[in-house]
């Protein structure tokens, strides 16, 4: 199914670009993000994140639970790269990672929803 290759193909996107992160955080090679943040630490986060994306790309076959992943996953990358970035001081840094994340984002979440709402003939 085309949907299914976009879906893992997103995901595969966001786990490399969210391994990308975890690795600058732990080389310190800037622009990396901070080891903290006031909800939770970076590194776990990350972790978590990455969790999601392999998860749902390894249920993409399965709509339910690979999209309720895939969803959790885009939101997951979201706090690292989402419209906030816009105005992040490091943006000109980052933009190749931020609009590439949304993107991919955008794709798993577009298709979450053409799953859910059926279309009418």
């Amino acid at each position: 199914m085309p949907d299914q290759s976009a879906r893992r193909a997103a995901l595969a996107t966001l786990f490399i670009l969210q391994a990308v992160m975890l690795g600058a955080l732990y080389a310190g090679v800037p622009p990396h993000p901070p080891q903290a943040i006031p909800l939770f630490a970076m590194a776990p986060f990350l972790g978590a994140a990455l969790g999601l994306c392999a998860a749902a790309y390894l249920l993409a076959d399965q709509s339910r639970a690979g999209g309720v992943l895939a969803s959790l996953a885009a939101l997951a990358a979201l706090v690292s790269f989402g419209p906030q970035k816009y105005v992040d001081p490091a943006f000109p840094m980052i933009w190749p990672a931020v609009v590439t994340a949304q993107a991919a984002c955008a794709v798993l979440l577009a298709g979450v929803l053409r799953r859910a709402r059926p279309l009418c003939p």
